[in-house]
């Protein structure tokens, strides 16, 4: 396994240990732990791809796994936030902002599976990667508005763009690849 894939799977990794310390009200500042690990995870997905493109080490593990590790990673951090009613909107604007992130991922997940069973790996998109930097973006701040409450509205504000962003992307990529479905068996 080369290293963009070890970096993949330790996005993947790390998701257990950004819950618990989410979650770990014992430990003093645990808001700044757990948006450590967000960071580093996050990171990874961009290092990850960098690594790849540069030294011609993509396969097709990595556009599978890749942007499922994203969708993991980010999904997990907004139930949390869900959870703990750290979303921006009060509940039900919250619950359905997570519904429509959730159900962009399971609808390209479920288009990306059709697809790679007849042969043909999509890759993500430009929009799909603007918005999961976006929406990554937006957790983090969201992880630190409760020591830090002047990232209240940017937080907020910038969770809104990538619910906006969740949406785009989700109408680009069933254009750009309504072809896929044509060419099922």
């Amino acid at each position: 396994m080369n290293l963009p894939n070890r970096l993949t799977v330790l996005r993947v990794v790390l998701i257990p240990f950004f819950v618990f310390f989410l979650y770990a009200d014992f430990i003093a500042f645990n808001n700044y732990y757990a948006a450590a690990v967000f960071i580093i995870a996050s990171l990874t997905d961009f290092l990850d791809g960098y690594i790849a493109r540069k030294n011609n080490l993509v396969t097709n593990f990595g556009k599978f796994m890749d942007p499922l590790a994203d969708k993991l990673l980010v999904v997990s951090a907004l139930v949390c936030l869900l959870s703990l009613n750290r979303l921006p909107g009060g509940n039900i604007i919250a619950t359905v902002s997570v519904l429509i992130i959730v159900a962009r991922e399971f609808i390209i997940s479920g288009f990306r599976l059709v697809a790679a069973d007849n042969g043909i790996v999509i890759a993500a998109s430009m929009w799909g990667k603007v918005k999961t930097a976006t929406t990554m973006v937006a957790i983090i701040l969201l992880l630190v508005v409760p020591e830090l409450t002047i990232l209240t509205v940017p937080a907020d504000i910038l969770f809104y763009i990538a619910i906006v962003l969740t949406v785009v992307s989700l109408v680009d990529y069933l254009v750009k690849n309504k072809n896929v479905l044509k060419e099922t068996k």
